[in-house]
């Protein structure tokens, strides 16, 4: 009984703590509303500061069908202190052209008192309506600013029958009691797997982890689909099995340099790097294959092991042509950094950059960096950022902005796949009725990396009470 009345009586004294916990329906709502709206606050501050800035954006629908367009924006302030938060979330109700989506980035610019002359970059996906080339957003943001953008998507590999062959096995996840046997099944043969993953259509990603999942899995795969009648032919098929195998390790080519692009707070030359870097390897690759040498492709080099017996040779034409696609798809899309290359390389390695090979304004301030041996040791020492900062602002304006403008490039729209999960997670077929706003307040401060002033909001409040 002691016992208990110690516990009683410290939960006793707790109790009038629990009075102040607000418990009205609406109150979450509020304080997000009081969140968001400090926050947005914050970054309308910020913003005035920004010498430049840019904007990445992104468009996907919602549980409820509606068109939800994020924008983020990246500015950098004369301190070189970088900024990188969601400007709005717009909901399309309509169509989405690039007009629509032009109006819609150009009502949360001007909301956020941002000018379009410092505009220096704008980062999208590969959709029509963002990077057409009259009609397109990014082309409209560029006659905005009369200035060129720059628009960076990631091209995805069109796949074919292989992935739509692959797609059928869904049945053994659509299919619960499929789905159950077919795991059990796994265990008892001691695969290296226990379950199949499941295909969806919506993002790259899942492409390659659902190709190399049911490339480990193809023979139990097999097996189980002879045992329920439903056997698919292609799984005996090496020369079908010879595509699956170069698609597999195709993919996991490209999903290296999705993944390297989607490092968090990159600057652009490192995002550029992977680029190039994955250029060349796809360029390695295609003459490689030519010579049906899969060095650098190991499901391939098993499927043709496998099938000593079977002439593969006559595949090699469609890999090539599948890899040529591809190099020439890469050069398309990232064609806007060729034409900004020399900037990148002075922003990153300003010491061995040709004087000459420069804009003839900054010719004289790299000259004198370059014969500076204490500005050379502090390059190698500091981060670009700390290296730019620290250069005198009167002897080296022009370098400093340059710096600035690079700076507040975005690599990718990766911030915005990010952002989408969380968007589908807060509104999800089970809460269809939450309002546009109210979803860009809760995405706003699950995003941010700023911190809400609190003293600031309580003060607004003026009086304090217990919600009820």
């Amino acid at each position: 009984l002691s016992v208990w009345e110690k516990q009683y009586s410290r939960i006793s004294k707790k109790v009038p703590n629990f009075n102040n916990v607000s418990l009205s329906r609406n109150t979450a709502v509020r304080r997000i509303e009081d969140l968001s709206a400090n926050l947005k606050l914050q970054l309308r501050d910020k913003a005035c500061a920004f010498d430049f800035y840019s904007i990445a954006c992104d468009e996907s629908t919602d549980a409820t069908d509606t068109a939800q367009l994020l924008i983020f924006l990246r500015g950098v302030d004369d301190n070189f202190c970088c900024t990188e938060e969601l400007l709005d979330m717009m909901s399309l109700k309509g169509t989405t052209t690039g007009k629509d989506i032009f109006e819609a980035v150009s009502e949360a610019v001007e909301k956020m008192g941002l000018k379009w002359d410092k505009l220096c970059g704008v980062t999208t996906d590969g959709a029509p309506a963002m990077t057409g080339e009259r009609k397109g957003m990014a082309s409209l943001v560029c006659a905005k600013v009369k200035e060129s953008g720059e628009a960076l998507c990631v091209k995805t590999v069109q796949l074919g029958d292989v992935m739509n062959t692959v797609i059928t096995v869904n049945i053994i996840r659509a299919k619960g009691l499929y789905h159950r046997e077919f795991q059990a099944f796994l265990s008892d043969v001691d695969a290296d797997y226990g379950d199949i993953l499941y295909h969806s259509d919506v993002r790259w990603l899942s492409h390659g982890s659902v190709l190399q999942r049911f490339y480990s899995l193809r023979s139990e795969i097999d097996r189980f689909l002879k045992e329920k009648d439903r056997a698919l032919h292609e799984l005996s098929d090496p020369l079908w099995l010879a595509d699956l195998a170069f698609l597999v390790d195709l993919t996991h080519h490209v999903n290296t340099l999705n993944k390297n692009l989607q490092g968090k707070e990159q600057l652009l030359p490192q995002l550029y790097a992977h680029m190039k870097a994955s250029c060349v390897k796809l360029r390695l690759f295609e003459t490689q294959l030519r010579g049906f040498n899969p060095a650098h492709f190991p499901a391939l080099s098993e499927i043709k092991s496998a099938f000593p017996k079977t002439d593969l040779s006559a595949k090699k034409e469609k890999d090539v042509s599948v890899i040529a696609s591809l190099v020439t798809e890469f050069n398309q899309r990232f064609q806007d950094f060729s034409g900004v290359e020399k900037q990148i390389k002075l922003f990153s390695t300003p010491f061995l950059v040709d004087a000459e090979e420069v804009e003839e304004s900054l010719q004289l301030e790299l000259i004198e960096m370059q014969c500076d041996d204490s500005l050379k040791s502090q390059h190698q020492l500091l981060s670009l950022p700390e290296f730019y900062q620290s250069l005198d602002n009167a002897k080296f304006p022009l370098m400093r902005l340059h710096a600035k403008r690079m700076m507040s490039l975005f690599g990718s729209t990766y911030i915005c796949e990010q952002t989408f999960s969380q968007l589908n997670q807060n509104k999800s077929r089970l809460r269809t009725r939450m309002t546009g706003s109210h979803l860009c307040e809760i995405l706003r401060v699950s995003t941010t990396k700023l911190s809400p002033n609190m003293s600031a909001i309580l003060q607004a409040k003026g009086q304090h009470h217990c919600s009820h």
